[in-house]
């Protein structure tokens, strides 16, 4: 089992979440590409020091929203959202190249990632960045949405994954942030959470929040938990 967090995400001097005790506990790194949050200095900061602990880097893409966090939706024109993806994946990439490693997955970020589940359009442009940038990268999503369907379709590898401090609806959609309990923040419900996505079989990577509160701690008692299960943790994909 894999377990990523988003990382990468302060801008210029303001840092948001523990970087660096984060990538001692993770084995897969979704690095904020400078739409929503990160900058050139933050990318390749994380980059090198994932290159450094072996862990896989991942290109976090979003919408052009540094003040909303890319958690605002944007109706796109489409091919403008496929070329701002491929933008932000060639940056990254570039970072990677240049600390030994590459990009080795995609996973879209905050909005996007919630339209993308359900909106084809948006999932359509999200996937031909992909196959237009490079089609051997997976995409990190939500087992059963628009965005896995498009993607297989389109002949890319999806990689399910699971969030140990988000809510579920029943469907397995998840509770939108606006609405109250959306974030897990009692650490023993999110391990419960996350040991039991592990051992169901439904996904391959499980996520944990690197901008929540506590957020290194909580990490650390996942990957804990899961050991205790016994559940390894491995990358998804080898790194580069």
């Amino acid at each position: 089992m894999d377990l990523n967090a988003d990382l990468g995400e302060g801008f210029g001097t303001w840092r948001l979440g523990d970087d660096e005790a984060l990538l001692a506990i993770v084995s897969s790194a979704n690095v904020a590409c400078g739409f929503h949050a990160g900058d050139p200095e933050t990318m390749r900061r994380v980059c090198a020091r994932a290159a450094e602990r072996g862990v896989v880097v991942g290109a976090q893409v979003g919408y052009r929203d540094l003040h909303g966090f890319g958690r605002r939706r944007i109706d796109y024109d489409p091919a403008q959202l496929r070329d701002d993806l491929i933008y932000q994946m060639g940056a990254l990439d570039a970072f990677c190249r240049v600390a030994g490693t590459r990009v080795r997955y995609v996973k879209p970020h905050g909005a996007l990632y919630n339209t993308a589940m359900v909106d084809e359009v948006q999932a359509r442009a999200v996937v031909e960045s992909i196959v237009d940038y490079d089609r051997s990268l997976p995409v990190l999503c939500l087992p059963g949405s628009v965005l896995a369907r498009v993607a297989i379709e389109a002949g890319l590898r999806v990689v399910p994954e699971g969030y140990a401090d988000r809510a579920y609806r029943p469907d397995g959609t998840l509770v939108p942030r606006r609405e109250p309990g959306a974030v897990l923040s009692d650490v023993d419900a999110v391990v419960t959470q996350a040991v039991r996505l592990a051992t169901t079989g439904t996904v391959e990577s499980i996520c944990v929040h690197g901008d929540t509160p506590g957020a290194v701690e909580m990490a650390a008692r996942v990957r804990d938990g899961l050991a205790a299960a016994g559940v390894t943790l491995v990358p998804f994909v080898e790194p580069a």
